[in-house]
């Protein structure tokens, strides 16, 4: 080998042609014999998902680049009926507190609460930029106000079209159809590829407020490339279009003109704003007034009304208190219940716990709200007290007064067709609504390879070539119960549920201090189990019993009171089994004296 070949800096000649068929010598430099050059790797982007997978409600997502993070949505859900005494339910934000310098802020796709719900308790343990459009951003400042978050709050309004910088990711603001106005996705450009979110979403083109969706900046991020949709899926399973909400103008027209002689009761979401709208625009047309019932119909009202979402006549909005002033068939009354909720407006009117509204055979009432998966039994439950106290009720499943705010299937469709995605994610559901979803995206070509359905603490990794699942985050749910989050677990749960289903038994005694024989008691008290009157035998049965396990403990010399707790809970639990085929708690409290 010559001299020169053993050159560490040697050249590399090279000869292609040019277009003009002209040679041309090329050469690398630094190259090691033997040696490849080093490639350069490709930047991936993080999705983790602590909510909003396998579950209606709680939507929050995660997205991380380059050690930036941006949150999408923060939201809550409310309680299934095995939650005992739970008030709301809200995500695990320990990953985010953990990462809390990394977050460039919190992006919000609407005001709906199963996507703001959950921001007052994030911003109590980490204070984070908002960005929303004005009506998301009013209800959240209502929603801090009541918590006291609202003056160190960093709240910062944009419009649809607008593009915010969030560390190395830009967010551009698109405007999209919902049941609340104000209603945006995002496409958020990483220096991974652009990502396009939907939020929540259908296409109307006859809108009651504001424009029609902006096809044209799904289309935009779709011819200029986008590396993964993330589209919601709670209206997957049903074919077609989603009505317009128009339609339900003209089932409203019909019904007014119909209870001329009533007055009418309309039970509707207080965050749909633009079906408020609709009712008021009767309510002018019939001459009637309105009425809001319900502190979060009022609370929305009075946000949409002072921000120009809401269009009020002059004089035809009175207070609750008035309403005995006017004849029952000048009265239009929009409050909440529409879900049947136990201490809504609605609910307590139904059963004459309403302090303000008594109901009966003059009042008109139509639910304009389709029953929520789960709360079907409590909607139809409040609708039979309604008609025993006379009322005429109109719901749902009667009329069209009322339509989803959700995409159906030939309109996740258009989306689909209008982005392009390499690869797809479908949030916003349970699993039968992903699993459809992505069936959808197969029927429209997508490689089931390039389809990944999540769950609650769920990772992945996306890059330009590939899309993998990784280790997962903390995440999970965390029980509001009162002022109390977080203190309420699976175990607390499980009790409330036994205490529920057999009641309690507590047994109380008192010991002496220096032998552990019975001083007096025991006692027995019994809540929930059985009628104490009525089973006397029984509880004295179970006094007995007590009573041996106590003096053969001191007998034996034990004075470990957890020992002597399990033998009585043991043996008193296997009496009352034998007695009665129950398991009731069973709570031994002994003291010294």
């Amino acid at each position: 080998m010559s001299d020169e070949r053993k050159n560490k800096n040697y050249k590399l000649k090279n000869t292609h042609k040019n277009k003009g068929g002209m040679k041309q010598e090329g050469q690398k430099k630094n190259v090691r014999p033997g040696r490849r050059p080093k490639k350069i790797s490709k930047p991936s982007v993080r999705i983790s998902f602590l909510g909003g997978l396998n579950e209606i409600g709680k939507n929050i997502t995660l997205i991380e680049c380059e050690g930036d993070m941006l949150i999408v949505d923060c939201g809550m859900a409310f309680p299934d009926g095995d939650m005992l005494g739970v008030d709301l339910v809200i995500p695990d934000f320990s990953y985010i507190e953990q990462n809390a310098d990394k977050v460039r802020g919190i992006v919000l796709t609407h005001g709906h609460e199963d996507h703001i719900g959950g921001l007052p308790f994030l911003l109590s343990r980490v204070n984070l930029p908002i960005y929303g459009t004005p009506l998301t951003l009013g209800l959240v400042g209502n929603k801090l106000k009541e918590h006291s978050l609202f003056n160190r709050a960093k709240l910062h309004v944009v419009k649809s079209g607008d593009t915010v910088r969030l560390g190395c990711m830009n967010v551009k603001f698109i405007h999209v159809n919902h049941s609340i106005p104000d209603a945006v996705a995002f496409a958020i450009q990483t220096p991974a590829g652009t990502l396009v979110h939907t939020g929540d979403f259908k296409i109307d083109c006859t809108p009651i407020l504001g424009d029609a969706i902006d096809f044209s900046s799904f289309a935009k991020a779709g011819d200029e490339g986008v590396l993964a949709l993330l589209a919601e899926s709670t209206n997957a399973s049903r074919s077609g279009y989603t009505p317009t909400e128009k339609m339900v103008s003209d089932s409203l027209n019909m019904l007014f003109s119909s209870a001329e002689k009533y007055r009418i009761i309309i039970a509707t979401f207080a965050s749909n704003v633009n079906r408020v709208q609709q009712i008021i625009n009767c309510a002018a047309k019939y001459g009637r007034k309105v009425a809001f019932s319900g502190r979060s119909m009022v609370n929305y009202m009075d946000v949409a009304q002072k921000l120009g979402y809401l269009h009020m006549p002059d004089n035809i909005l009175i207070d609750i208190d008035m309403l005995d002033k006017y004849p029952r068939e000048q009265i239009v009354l929009v409050t909440t219940g529409s879900q049947g909720e136990p201490m809504s407006a609605l609910s307590r009117m139904a059963y004459s716990d309403h302090r303000k509204v008594m109901v009966g055979e003059g009042d008109f009432i139509i639910i304009s709200a389709n029953p929520i998966p789960g709360n079907e039994k409590t909607v139809g439950n409040v609708v039979d007290e309604l008609l025993k106290r006379g009322c005429k009720v109109i719901y749902e499943s009667m009329y069209d007064v009322h339509v989803s705010g959700h995409a159906c299937q030939e309109e996740l469709k258009i989306i689909h067709r209008l982005v392009r995605p390499k690869f797809f994610i479908p949030v916003h559901g349970e699993q039968k609504h992903l699993r459809k979803h992505a069936e959808l995206a197969e029927f429209l070509g997508m490689d089931r390879k390039n389809i990944f359905i999540g769950d609650i603490g769920s990772t992945v990794e996306i890059s330009r070539d590939s899309m993998k699942e990784i280790a997962p985050v903390p995440a999970g749910k965390v029980f509001v119960d009162g002022l109390g989050v977080g203190d309420v677990g699976s175990i607390v749960l499980r009790d409330r549920k036994h205490l529920g289903q057999d009641g309690l038994i507590i047994i109380v005694a008192s010991l002496d201090v220096y032998d552990g024989h019975v001083v007096s008691g025991p006692d027995i008290v019994s809540r929930g189990f059985v009628y104490v009157r009525e089973s006397e035998q029984l509880l004295e049965e179970v006094r007995r019993r007590a009573l041996d396990i106590l003096e053969d403990c001191a007998n034996q010399n034990i004075h470990e009171w957890g020992i002597i707790k399990n033998r009585i809970k043991d043996e008193v639990s296997k009496l009352i089994s034998q007695k009665t085929r129950r398991t009731p708690m069973i709570l031994p409290i002994l003291q010294e004296v």
